[in-house]
């Protein structure tokens, strides 16, 4: 018989932080995920999980939870296998909505792996030849609030640490001194401004940064301005990494066009789930550029499936995988583990190798198609 999906659960998981969380964009004070798992006719079940952020992606975790129920009409009775088929399909019935399309994505890896009777990451062509380690990002605040979180950071054993910019020059030229001065010099710092400036005080900023060890900076401008990254990229002397404006493998193919960054940043949230975000893999290939995989604020078990795509390409060479340290509660059962030092690891595991505590999902509000 051939494998057939047969039901799909939705779970709002709204897991609280251990503090504010602060970017350009503004705060963030829960998690409001949304858990995705597609049941099949063999007793196969997969796992996914979105972090829908409004000022970037355009979603909620409530439009998740509605819109998850049209896709999951949409794919009942489909061979979860036909992954691309599943995609192209769910591209098809509604535009956008990337962030739950990516825990549907996940969910069918997630399947596809175990039918195959391996981790995700050896699905996805990948191996473990490489140390994946997370930095920790520092929430933007005042400039000893933020020199404060660096230390601890570094105290931890962090290899790097990301600093959360966007407001003006001397703002953000005061707050990453703080940090030095506190820190020292050997760690490397990167930045992220969320969009934060205009072209003017992004070159202004970059430039007046130039001393401070900064490893690359993330979507310096708003990102509907990608045309004017280049200018920003071509007068920056530190390199320019695409977050925003970089969602799928066609804006990819935009920006490696325009020369416009050093970097791609890959969210499964962004790009719609891990179908497309090995596409921009692709173009991150043949355009001879390196890329770094991001998140939201997802739990362990989409960082979990973050660090077996991670695993899928050497082109993958930073690692921002921090989320789950920010939240009050872990209710993931298996998947990824924090080491010390900030290094990641997974085991061996078929599939994701990660659930939810059957326990705690009793108290979510809950859907079932």
């Amino acid at each position: 018989m051939q494998l057939q999906i047969t039901s799909v659960e939705l779970y709002k998981l709204r897991i609280p932080l251990k503090q504010p969380f602060v970017i350009s964009l503004g705060a963030q004070y829960d998690a409001d995920n949304v858990l995705v798992i597609i049941r099949t006719n063999k007793g196969i079940s997969g796992y996914g999980e979105c972090s829908p952020y409004m000022s970037i992606n355009g979603e909620s975790m409530d439009t998740c939870f509605i819109v998850g129920q049209y896709l999951a009409g949409l794919l009942k009775g489909k061979d979860p296998l036909r992954i691309e088929e599943c995609v192209l399909a769910m591209d098809r019935l509604i535009t956008r909505n990337e962030s739950i399309k990516s825990a549907f994505d996940m969910a069918l890896y997630d399947i596809a792996a175990q039918f195959m009777n391996q981790p995700l990451y050896q699905l996805l062509g990948g191996t473990k030849n490489k140390v994946i380690s997370t930095d920790m990002t520092v929430g933007l605040g005042s400039p000893e609030k933020m020199a404060n979180e660096a230390v601890e950071y570094k105290a931890a054993g962090f290899p790097s640490i990301k600093v959360k910019l966007g407001t003006t020059t001397e703002e953000d030229v005061a707050r990453i001194k703080a940090i030095r001065t506190a820190i020292g010099n050997e760690l490397p710092l990167r930045i992220d401004a969320n969009q934060g400036w205009s072209v003017e005080t992004a070159i202004d900023t970059l430039q007046a940064l130039s001393t401070y060890g900064i490893e690359h900076c993330e979507e310096p401008i708003a990102r509907w301005n990608y045309m004017a990254l280049p200018e920003v990229r071509k007068n920056s002397p530190i390199k320019i990494m695409s977050d925003e404006s970089c969602f799928d493998e066609h804006d990819a193919e935009r920006l490696a066009k325009l020369n416009a960054c050093d970097y791609f940043n890959v969210k499964l949230g962004k790009s719609g789930g891990i179908w497309h975000a090995l596409k921009i893999v692709e173009v991150a290939k043949a355009n001879k550029l390196k890329l770094q995989v991001g998140c939201f604020m997802e739990s362990r078990l989409a960082i979990t499936a973050l660090v077996h795509f991670a695993y899928s390409s050497d082109l993958i060479v930073h690692y921002d995988l921090d989320t789950p340290l920010m939240l009050k509660e872990d209710p993931v059962v298996g998947g990824m583990k924090f080491l010390e030092n900030g290094i990641v690891e997974i085991d061996e595991a078929v599939g994701i190798g990660a659930t939810v505590d059957e326990a705690y999902l009793k108290n979510c509000e809950t859907v079932v198609v």
